[in-house]
């Protein structure tokens, strides 16, 4: 995710590669970098975070003690910290960097090729314009919604952060449907990802809601009759709310504090 926002960074001339530094400790990672964007990459967060006006915190969770280590207290009033590290609140990110300008993100995958869904939020102390700056590089990498409670979060991690994985799940499944009832898996594959584009297109462009749509797609006594009461039998919707609710009470469990 960090390399998305790089990459949309420096395609949208949000910053030129000269103003871009990078805090990276494995050797190779530092070296591709360096390589493909031209920016400089160095083995010291604390270097690099010292260097511009807004430090992205783009690592996995668990390594986010170590990067409070490095950065705690050494950090410009004048910059802007940008957390996209899912489950971390702010309330870590501030008693251990001490310092409170703050953005906290949740975006998802879809933003490695621009169409990201990101939500996200802003402590009192950061000012207009670092939130304009959060809001330019967020989308440089697809849509941004700006929430004004923490909690929402959480709620987005579960919803559309892990949301792109429900997808491809659903694909998965319907593509092995087609192979059974006797499409080669390549046919299968084609129909299935130009349906799922088509369909959400639709829903975007008509104005109509999902349900709207699926009614009129939906013949009494037809083949979708048909399907969709299989779905409903195996209590498809309620399973969907389930999953997510499992999504939203681990991502709560993740930021180790009470929600």
């Amino acid at each position: 995710m960090g390399e998305a926002m790089l990459t949309a960074i420096l395609d949208k001339g949000l910053a030129a590669p000269g103003d871009i530094s990078v805090g990276n400790h494995a050797d190779e990672r530092r070296k591709y970098l360096a390589e493909k964007y031209d920016i400089t990459v160095t083995g010291n967060n604390l270097a690099s975070a010292r260097t511009g006006d807004v430090v992205v915190l783009a690592v996995k969770p668990q390594q986010v003690s170590e990067v409070i280590a490095d950065l705690s207290g050494q950090l410009k009033p004048s910059q802007l910290v940008l957390s996209i590290m899912a489950g971390v609140t702010i309330t870590t990110l501030h008693n251990g960097l001490k310092f409170d300008r703050i953005v906290r993100v949740m975006p998802n995958t879809p933003a490695q090729i621009g169409e990201g869904m990101s939500v996200w939020t802003a402590t009192p102390e950061a000012t207009k314009k670092q939130k304009g700056w959060a809001s330019s590089i967020l989308q440089a990498i697809g849509r941004e919604i700006y929430v004004d409670d923490e909690k929402y979060l959480d709620m987005a991690t579960a919803l559309m952060g892990s949301g792109p994985a429900y997808f491809f799940l659903f694909v998965e499944a319907l593509v092995e449907a087609g192979v059974k009832i006797g499409f080669t898996r390549q046919v299968a594959q084609e129909l299935v990802l130009q349906t799922m584009l088509g369909s959400g297109h639709l829903i975007e462009k008509s104005g109509k809601s999902p349900a709207e749509l699926r009614v009129m797609v939906t013949s009494p006594g037809g083949t979708t009759a048909e399907a969709l009461r299989v779905f409903e039998k195996g209590g498809f919707t309620n399973l969907v709310t389930q999953a997510v609710k499992a999504a939203y009470d681990k991502a709560k469990s993740l930021g180790g504090e009470p929600k």
